[in-house]
């Protein structure tokens, strides 16, 4: 597995060695050892999949303490623009976000630490997006901040965006008063 690391401290790109033959392809997804080596820390308690088509936006989202969840997240069909904005109160780079194509074809992973807002809009039809969570889903402690907010400055590559109606009252940046 090879790392890349951003800016915006704690945010880690996983990019796994694939093994590829006439047969397909083989790649290992997850190891807690590489991981922690890596500076990926977390006891992961639960996994979650969505579908989504082309230019449906899921998020921005988080939970709340004492809810918290960091995320793996990757792609296993089509191909998503993943984003994660930094809305940790006394961070140099909050407000900051880091924007990464996760692709079916890469088998790429992006690593959400506690402390991030996290979307992604689908840049296919029937993008399987997959989350392996440190914490269990939490109803009463969902967050988020608005996805189309001019002040985060997103391009999520979409025109006419398929949004839930509960993200599109999300507040923005700054009517936000960030529990991290």
């Amino acid at each position: 597995m090879e790392f890349k690391y951003f800016d915006i401290q704690g945010v880690v790109e996983i990019l796994p060695r694939v093994f590829g033959d006439a047969r397909g392809a083989f790649f290992e997804s997850f190891s807690a050892q590489k991981m922690q080596d890596a500076g990926i820390h977390g006891q992961w308690v639960q996994d979650n999949q969505s579908r989504s088509d082309r230019g449906v936006v899921r998020g921005l989202h988080f939970q709340k303490p004492p809810f918290t969840q960091a995320k793996l997240v990757r792609v296993a069909q089509g191909r998503a623009l993943d984003v994660v904005v930094d809305i940790r109160r006394n961070s140099p780079t909050y407000g900051q976000h880091v924007m990464v194509e996760l692709d079916a074809e890469r088998f790429n992973m992006l690593y959400v630490p506690e402390g991030f807002a996290h979307g992604f809009t689908a840049l296919e039809d029937n993008t399987l997006f997959l989350y392996k969570c440190t914490n269990y889903y939490a109803p009463q402690a969902e967050g988020g901040l608005l996805w189309n907010d001019p002040a985060l400055g997103i391009n999520w590559g979409v025109q006419n965006a398929t949004i839930s109606a509960k993200d599109q009252v999300l507040p923005t940046l700054a009517n936000f008063d960030s529990p991290f």
